[in-house]
């Protein structure tokens, strides 16, 4: 049986006299200052930068105008004079910053009554915790004539959704002097992939040959009001004969990567693996997500989520170690390189278990360079320092992890999807094991997802031999 809810009563203006009094104490907290700015529309970088919030400015702005004002708020509106009260007039005086972490107490006393329009007046104050006056004033209010009682109701759960990092715009400056790669987008036949391709062009990042069903590229161009006498067009009957054509643009020499279009992954990778016409390499060929998750603090890096569907041992070798050659080229420093399962402890039943010891002692044998790696390792004790914490694994990877190398592309591609649509991370996406980078997104992808692929492509182009 649940509690019942809390009655609050008011006190009616004969029901309170001079010296009453009453007050309130809380601890500010950036939640509370991130809930502020999105109920006020206030992106003052002041509230919601951290490094401008470093500077004095941000002591004196963050608390002063909402948080020791909604204080008084609260207790004239819920306790004294409480329900029915209507607020006439306040006055502030600011005397001492007020901190992130700070706890404040909020009082406020009767100092005067004036009985013919019923206004109380209120001395104002607020403490911190080391009780000294941040803000003080006066406040005038008219209290209810009538009692007014009600049952508290329950406020509603509020979760704050940390914005992305913006991480592509990094990128995009990153690549801003870099020649543009030339590029052939396969089968770029509706509006999603052309219009990737095109706003690439315009950033400056690739110079599109696009190869396909002239008359369906053209018909994409037409629905997005695309002008193509920019682009060069070599026309093929299908998406088969356009994946074969741009393999053999790359393999030559004509374009230095591919673009997906709107074809099949399967479809375009055929012919790219094919053993006499395609782009083999001594190395693996695997996909690595670069995600911008919200709620992370740093890259998160993502593989094998689109190529390989069971990796053998070897194979992953090779996975692991494209993503750490990305890492390092992106100028990220030594990644720390997470090796995923179901569990954090090596399981004779779990293979990806074994697998992922194996990995680690093949990094010690310098099979595998340029990182840090460990595993097994459960989801949740990669990138959470608290759950690592709890159960107690002591590891310089663990809770914060830059690179995710998942079991296969089952576990893979659910867990980008997820991240994708649960947590609205931003992700740029990139094949790496072939003789040229390869742009492969979800079909579903929008274009913002196409340019950040087609900057990291340049970036990898660019800086793998530099």
């Amino acid at each position: 049986m649940t509690d019942a809810p809390p009655c609050i009563t008011n006190k009616t203006y004969d029901e309170i006299n001079i010296g009453d009094s009453a007050a309130l104490t809380r601890t500010l907290t950036k939640r509370d200052v991130q809930l502020f700015a999105v109920v006020t529309g206030d992106m003052n970088p002041a509230h919601l930068d951290e490094a401008y919030a470093k500077t004095d400015i941000f002591h004196q702005i963050v608390a002063h105008g909402m948080w020791t004002g909604s204080m008084f708020s609260v207790l004239l509106g819920m306790h004294l004079p409480g329900p029915g009260t209507i607020y006439l007039d306040q006055t502030l005086k600011f005397l001492k910053p007020v901190h992130l972490d700070d706890t404040i107490t909020a009082s406020v006393k009767v100092i005067k009554k004036e009985d013919t329009h019923k206004h109380i007046t209120f001395e104002t104050r607020c403490v911190n915790q080391k009780d000294e006056s941040v803000v003080e004033g006066e406040a005038v209010v008219v209290a209810a004539p009538k009692k007014i009682s009600f049952n508290a109701v329950a406020l509603p759960d509020v979760q704050i959704k940390t914005l992305a990092h913006n991480y592509e715009q990094w990128l995009l400056d990153k690549v801003a002097k870099l020649k543009p790669l030339k590029v052939a987008v396969v089968h770029p036949v509706d509006t999603l992939s052309l219009q990737g391709a095109v706003d690439a062009a315009k950033a400056g990042l690739i110079e599109p040959v696009l190869v396909g069903p002239e008359d369906k590229i053209r018909k994409a161009a037409e629905d997005a009001h695309i002008d193509l006498s920019p682009y060069t067009i070599i026309a093929t009957p299908h998406s088969h004969a356009a994946a074969a054509t741009a393999v053999e643009m790359a393999r030559i020499g004509k374009v230095e990567a591919l673009m997906k279009g709107k074809l099949h992954t399967d479809e375009l990778m055929e012919a790219v693996v094919n053993k006499e016409t395609g782009m083999r390499t001594d190395r693996r060929m695997s996909h690595v997500f670069v995600l911008d998750v919200p709620n992370y603090p740093k890259p998160l890096f993502l593989t094998d989520a689109a190529i390989n569907i069971a990796p053998t041992l070897m194979e992953k070798r090779d996975i692991v170690q494209n993503a750490i050659d990305l890492f390092k080229i992106m100028g990220l420093g030594t990644p720390k390189v997470a090796l995923l399962s179901a569990v954090e402890t090596v399981n004779e039943n779990i293979p990806s278990t074994l697998d992922a010891t194996a990995l680690c002692k093949m990094a010690e044998r310098g099979q595998i360079t340029g990182g840090i790696l460990d595993g097994p390792l459960a989801f949740d004790n990669a990138i959470s320092l608290e759950a690592a914490a709890i159960k107690e694994i002591h590891s310089p990877v663990a809770g914060d992890a830059d690179i995710l190398v998942v079991p296969d592309l089952e576990s893979g591609n659910m867990l980008y999807k997820e991240l994708r649509y649960f947590s609205g991370v931003q992700e740029a996406g990139i094949v790496l094991g072939a003789k040229v980078p390869i742009i492969l997104t979800s079909r579903a992808d929008d274009a913002d997802s196409r340019v950040a692929s087609c900057a990291l492509a340049l970036l990898y182009a660019r800086t793998k031999d530099a």
